[in-house]
């Protein structure tokens, strides 16, 4: 009977620890504090949430909307997500959606992350979409007709090692680095993951013929951006708390240069005018 209450006191021990780790690591005990930005205002027709944005450098945006997740309230659950473009040029900011064309299921379509590419030859632009219809995990491949404000599919990218993807960062027509920010597949240990404190999660790289994890280390990988000169990637640790600055090689390998820490839960995202890279 002693042995049982102590292996039980053990246990409970153990699993009060590791709660405890993982309220610290999702900042729970953290306010935070109001900042008042000048200029900013509330875009109208976001009704069911935005996950992300990829802004043009003449000026269009993109916005992924209508993100279903076991984890994230839903306020349209009926509603397909869909892909929605606001002209920053126009002084109304009313974003709209784009049709999607080209035999798309559009009914399960529900978008994460985005990214675009810009063929530099003919000014094609690319839009990469992380999509999880019935909660997979699919990389979709747009091509954006300005014109018609739609977006014409492509392509649909699967592979056991993007079973869990959070962020894309297009590099070529039909290459691109992105982000896992679970290890395991199983449901039940999706759950039990974030309590276990595993930093097994990181960065692969794909194109046509050539996968593989490209960086690890990670709580949960999170955002993604690259740098101007395009020589280095940026990678966020949303349970880490860090920002991951890795070297480009020319054999698309990553090489970690440092990790900066950050006060609360880290994203990332990118200013194409500017150039900077901004922290969420």
């Amino acid at each position: 009977a002693l042995l049982k209450v102590t292996l039980l006191g053990v246990l409970l021990a153990l699993l009060g620890e590791r709660i405890l780790n993982f309220c610290h690591r999702a900042r729970f005990f953290k306010e935070v504090e109001p900042v008042d930005l000048p200029g900013c205002q509330l875009l109208k027709g976001i009704e069911t949430g935005s996950e992300d944005i990829e802004i043009l450098p003449n000026g269009l945006a993109f916005i992924s909307s209508g993100l279903k997740s076991p984890n994230i309230k839903s306020f349209a659950p009926d509603k397909p997500g869909e892909i929605l473009l606001l002209d920053l040029n126009d002084d109304g900011l009313t974003p709209a959606p784009l049709s999607i064309s080209n035999g798309f299921d559009a009914s399960s379509f529900n978008p994460h992350g985005i990214s675009s590419y810009i063929d530099e030859e003919d000014g094609t632009v690319y839009l990469f979409v992380v999509n999880h219809p019935q909660l997979q995990s699919v990389i979709e491949i747009f091509r954006f007709v300005e014109e018609e404000r739609s977006l014409v599919h492509l392509k649909s990218v699967k592979h056991e090692l993007l079973h869990s993807v959070n962020d894309v960062l297009a590099v070529g027509p039909e290459s691109f680095y992105a982000t896992t920010d679970y290890y395991f597949s199983n449901d039940f240990m999706k759950a039990v993951e974030p309590f276990l404190g595993l930093m097994w999660t990181g960065v692969v790289y794909y194109s046509p013929g050539d996968v593989r994890e490209v960086a690890t280390g990670l709580y949960s990988g999170n955002g993604i951006t690259i740098s101007n000169d395009k020589q280095y990637i940026y990678a966020s640790d949303v349970l880490g708390h860090t920002v991951n600055v890795f070297k480009k090689n020319k054999d698309w390998s990553l090489s970690s240069v440092k990790s900066v820490e950050g006060r609360y839960l880290v994203e990332t995202c990118g200013d194409p005018v500017h150039r900077d890279i901004g922290w969420g």
